[in-house]
């Protein structure tokens, strides 16, 4: 198994975690280590390269971000978890098909141990609980790297999805792990799926601390999680 830097944060803006990201990816070589980040974004809308701004249908006082990951239009914010995965897919072996199955299953996986019957769809990416959408995914892999990653409704607000036609597929319900009936603390549920995530990518994950970037520009205290096991 490749060894994988797991980096917990409170909260991050969208624009510098993105930027980061892209720096990540840019300055990559052969020994760079896989890295997962685990963090919420405070609210805003993303446009993936394909996204039309028609889909965006109210976006009222929520920024909107023109990003460079794959897909349409998707919201981020408090009570959802994010999990941006930089990874060296080669050295996994893995391929684009490859990666989005890993992390789809990776997130069934984790549901189906909270008793939650969920599914994937082929003809759009993610993972949905009875036809609601419960788990977002959007990446973008340029030579030989992945970065952006999923995004996992724990406890949120759903009224901002209803000003979006999210993912592009007008009227796509959505739905909660709360709603499903999954109570977990924030810093439980993430460290159960980075584990199942992480069995699903065959990575071995280490907690790592906050990076330079987000001290930098951060002013929250780094957050506090045992290491993954």
């Amino acid at each position: 198994m490749n060894d994988a830097l797991i980096r917990y944060f409170p909260r991050v803006d969208y624009t510098p975690c993105w930027q980061a990201m892209r720096t990540l990816t840019d300055g990559r070589t052969v020994d760079t280590a896989d890295e997962l980040w685990v963090l919420e974004h405070p609210p805003v809308f993303t446009l993936g390269q394909a996204g039309k701004p028609e889909h965006v249908l109210n976006a009222g006082e929520i920024p909107v971000v023109n990003s460079d990951r794959g897909g349409q239009v998707t919201y981020h914010g408090p009570g959802q978890t994010v999990i941006y995965l930089m990874l060296d897919i080669k050295r996994l072996g893995l391929g684009s098909r490859g990666l989005v199955s890993a992390i789809e299953q990776g997130i069934i996986d984790f549901l189906d141990s909270h008793g939650i019957d969920a599914a994937n769809r082929d003809d759009a990416p993610g993972v949905y609980v009875n036809g609601a959408k419960i788990a977002s995914l959007g990446l973008r892999i340029r030579r030989g790297a992945s970065y952006h990653g999923l995004a996992i409704n724990r406890d949120m607000d759903l009224s901002p999805w209803q000003r979006i036609n999210p993912c592009g597929h007008v009227g796509q319900p959505m739905t909660t792990l709360s709603e499903q009936g999954v109570v977990l603390d924030r810093q439980t549920m993430e460290q159960q799926l980075v584990t199942l995530l992480a069995k699903r990518l065959g990575l071995m994950p280490r907690t790592a601390p906050a990076p330079d970037w987000y001290n930098d520009i951060s002013e929250f205290p780094p957050a506090q999680h045992s290491p993954a096991p």
